[in-house]
């Protein structure tokens, strides 16, 4: 005899769903995507570990939930009131920049995404690549959009190269430590971010 998930109500479905948000944020940001179980998962909504599935389709279902809802606040911040709010390609790449270490300084749950691409794979094999690549509000095909609407006005380098120094800038807190006391990174990573959005941009502010 084959066992049937109970049957939720509407009320009780859109609390686990928020309830296991919050635990798969809290759990995936601490101890990543493979080492997350369904108990830890499930454990503080009290309903079966077997009922996890009326909810999502797997681990990494949830864990592009996440990504998704991030995404749309992360652009939100970085390309649209940063990159897209400048007035030119160079003080946008700056204020990109900054807006983006600031984010992944303050939020955890998106730096672990942006830090750990190989949960990123996986979530990409589990699930459709299409629906994982056309996700609305992404941070990062409104970057490399941008980057492709404004050739005229960067260096003449691979646009895949540009993206790739914008992001060796954000690795930089993973190695705040190594820089010396706060405020010294501080003038470090100002002056780095200067010293990039100058180098990959032609003309002046």
């Amino acid at each position: 005899m084959v066992l049937m998930p109970p049957a939720f109500t509407a009320e009780e479905k859109a609390r686990i769903t928020e309830q296991l948000l919050e635990t798969g944020g809290r759990l995936f940001t601490a101890q990543g995507l493979r080492k997350t179980s369904l108990e830890e998962l499930m454990a503080p909504t009290g309903v079966a570990k077997s009922s996890f599935y009326v909810f999502f389709d797997s681990k990494e279902d949830l864990y592009l939930e996440l990504m998704v809802r991030q995404s749309a606040e992360v652009k939100r911040k970085v390309i649209d009131g940063a990159l897209l709010a400048a007035g030119s390609p160079r003080d946008g790449l700056r204020r990109f920049l900054h807006a983006t270490l600031e984010e992944l300084s303050a939020n955890p749950l998106w730096r672990r995404l942006m830090t750990h691409p190989e949960e990123m794979q996986a979530v990409a094999r589990k699930l459709d690549p299409a629906r994982v690549t056309a996700m609305a509000d992404n941070p990062v095909t409104a970057l490399t959009d941008y980057l492709a609407t404004h050739q005229d006005d960067l260096i003449p380098a691979d646009p895949l190269v540009i993206t790739g120094v914008l992001q060796c800038v954000l690795l930089v807190p993973m190695y705040a430590e190594r820089l010396g006391d706060p405020v010294l990174q501080a003038r470090i990573v100002d002056l780095l971010v200067d010293i990039v959005a100058a180098g990959l941009t032609l003309g002046r502010d």
